[in-house]
C-alpha cells in the first residue's frame, strides 16, 4: 500500500490542482519512516512542477495526520541506536516542511479529523487550513516525553503568540475546531459533509489566480520573520517589478479597467 498518494488533475474544473493524501488510515495516518520519506519525496517533486498551481494535502480515513507512529517508537524504546537515527528522520520531515513553505503556489490543508504532533506541524506549514467542525488538534509531543519538531516551535508562536504556543505545547491539551479557528490555527471551519466542497472551491479559486504573484507574496511572507524593514522594502519592490513584467499583471489591470473577470495564466 502506498503510504502517500498524489493525484494530479484532481478537480474537474481545476486541472492544475494536485492532491496529496496520507494513506495509513488504519493507524490514523501516523507517520512512520516509510510515510515520512514518501511525503518528502512527493512534495519536493511537486515543488518544481510548473504545471501545478495549487496543492491540497489531506488524510485518508478519519484523521488528517495523527503525529508520529508511537507504536514504532515503543518497539524500539530500549534500542541505543534510536537516538542516532532521529536526526536523519527529522531531516526528512523538515525537508518536506521547507518544500511546502517554498512551493511557488498555494498549499491547502484539508483537516477532517484528528490532527496531532507532526500533523499540526504540516498544517502550520500550509498556506491555508480548512477544518471540519469535528476536527481536533493536539501538539502531543510532551505527552510522550518529546519536544516538538516539524517547525512547529518556529511557526506556532509567530501565529498565535508565545504564551499560547507554550500552553498548547507544554499542556498538550486537545482543542476543537472552533478553538483552532479562534486562535488562528485554521482559516475556516465547516461541517464535515461540506469540507471537500469548501476545499475544492478554494483550490479552484487559487489555481485560477495570479500564481507568480502568489509565489512572490509567499516568499516575502517567509522572509518577513527575519528581514529588517529597510531590506524587506527593497525585496518588496524588486518582486513587485518582476510581477509588472508578467502577462498576469497586464491581464489584471486590463480586466480591472474593462470591468471583467481576469483570466490569469499563472506565469
Amino acid at each position: 500500500m502506498n503510504t502517500v498518494i498524489v493525484t494530479e488533475n484532481s478537480l474537474v474544473d481545476a486541472p492544475q490542482v494536485a492532491t496529496l493524501t496520507f494513506n495509513r488510515p488504519d493507524v490514523f495516518n501516523a507517520m512512520n519512516d516509510e510515510l515520512m520519506v514518501a511525503f518528502r519525496d512527493a512534495v519536493v517533486a511537486l515543488s518544481v512542477r510548473t504545471d501545478i498551481r495549487a496543492l491540497i494535502i489531506k488524510g485518508a480515513g478519519k484523521a488528517f495526520l495523527a503525529g508520529g507512529d508511537v507504536a514504532s517508537f515503543h518497539a524500539r524504546k530500549d534500542d541505543p541506536n534510536l537516538a542516532l537515527e532521529v536526526k536523519p528522520m527529522g531531516d526528512t520531515l523538515h525537508a518536506a516542511i521547507i518544500a511546502i513553505r517554498e512551493m511557488p503556489f498555494p498549499v491547502i490543508a484539508e483537516i477532517q479529523g484528528a490532527c496531532a504532533g507532526a500533523g499540526v506541524s504540516v498544517a502550520l506549514a500550509c498556506d491555508f487550513a480548512v477544518a471540519a467542525d469535528v476536527a481536533t488538534f493536539n501538539m502531543a509531543y510532551t505527552k510522550i516525553g518529546l519536544s516538538p519538531d516539524g517547525g512547529s516551535t518556529w511557526l506556532l508562536p509567530r501565529l498565535i503568540g508565545l504564551k499560547k504556543a507554550t500552553e498548547l505545547i507544554m499542556l498538550s491539551e486537545t482543542i476543537d475546531a472552533a478553538s483552532a479557528l479562534q486562535l488562528g490555527l485554521v482559516n475556516r471551519v465547516v461541517a464535515l459533509d461540506r469540507l471537500a466542497i469548501e476545499v475544492n472551491s478554494l483550490a479552484t479559486r487559487l489555481s485560477q489566480g495570479a500564481t507568480f504573484a502568489y509565489a512572490n507574496a509567499k516568499r516575502l511572507l517567509n522572509q518577513s520573520y527575519e528581514t529588517p524593514l529597510r531590506a524587506h522594502l527593497d525585496n518588496e519592490i524588486a518582486l513587485f517589478a518582476k510581477c509588472v513584467a508578467t502577462h498576469d499583471f497586464k491581464e489584471g489591470v486590463s480586466a480591472f479597467v474593462e470591468k471583467r473577470r481576469a483570466v490569469f495564466k499563472g506565469n
